[in-house]
């Protein structure tokens, strides 16, 4: 008896989210198609009828990534007329630090994507220049070298404060760039 549609469709999604969660915790590379359909409760045999190729389950799995961290950024992220200080403040935050596997998937997975296919950059690519566009929007300034330099300063820092050990120094990684972007010249 073979399975129906909505079934299928209920299976890849478990696998997606599966994946998404993994690949933002341990990364593009920690993916193993056996472990991951068993964790699943599907048979490996059954990993093609959903992918053509593990490939092909992590740009998918990428895609739920950055689509699962933009919906939670977009859910905490400030509206209206102090958009860019609330953004700039909710995204240097501690919670948002220690949010590895719920944070920025652009964080999360910068560097394992900039040594994967070209799929997975242009993904990422587009999803980097539509931050730029819409942090540029919230500062209110047509210079767009502030937004990347923005977008490029959150992104750094909030990766290297997950990187440092010492809690303080994470900290003053968080508060520096927060000052920093905070006084960027334009209406915020």
């Amino acid at each position: 008896m073979g399975h129906s549609q909505a079934d299928k469709a209920r299976s890849r999604e478990r696998i997606l989210e599966l994946a998404a969660n993994q690949i933002r915790e341990q990364g593009l590379e920690s993916v193993s198609v056996g472990k991951l359909m068993n964790s699943a409760n599907l048979t490996h045999g059954g990993f093609y009828g959903h992918f053509d190729s593990r490939t092909d389950l992590l740009l998918h799995a990428l895609v739920r990534a950055l689509d699962d961290g933009k919906a939670a950024f977009d859910a905490k992220s400030g509206k209206g007329p102090h958009e860019y200080s609330a953004t700039i403040r909710g995204y240097l935050s501690r919670k948002h630090r220690d949010a590895r596997a719920s944070g920025c998937a652009i964080a999360a997975l910068a560097g394992d994507v900039a040594r994967a296919d070209e799929a997975a950059r242009e993904e990422m690519s587009a999803r980097i220049e539509r931050f730029v566009e819409n942090l540029g929007a919230s500062m209110g300034t047509e210079d767009e070298s502030q937004a990347l330099f923005a977008v490029s300063a959150l992104i750094g820092a909030l990766v290297v404060s997950r990187v440092l050990v010492d809690e303080k120094r994470s900290d003053a990684v968080l508060a520096a760039a927060k000052q920093a972007l905070l006084a960027l010249p334009g209406e915020h």
